[in-house]
């Protein structure tokens, strides 16, 4: 399953929004440095889908808030 992803590190308060167009908002605390946020972005995607983190892989954007 692909999904499109816009990341959003350093947030106060991390959490998953869904917009009207089934993109998925993830908020986390990570900065945007050497990969944190990347690890915190598939922590919450794994926790969101009930899933282990070995499961989700990010196919493109490792250097962007635009991820698949």
């Amino acid at each position: 399953m692909k999904i499109t992803i816009i990341a959003h590190p350093n947030a106060r308060k991390p959490r998953i929004e869904k917009d009207l167009l089934d993109t998925l908002h993830v908020y986390v605390n990570a900065p945007p440095l050497e990969g944190k946020a990347n690890k915190a972005v598939i922590e919450a995607l794994a926790h969101y889908f009930h899933t282990k983190k070995g499961n989700v892989i990010l196919l493109s954007g490792e250097k962007s808030k635009n991820k698949l």
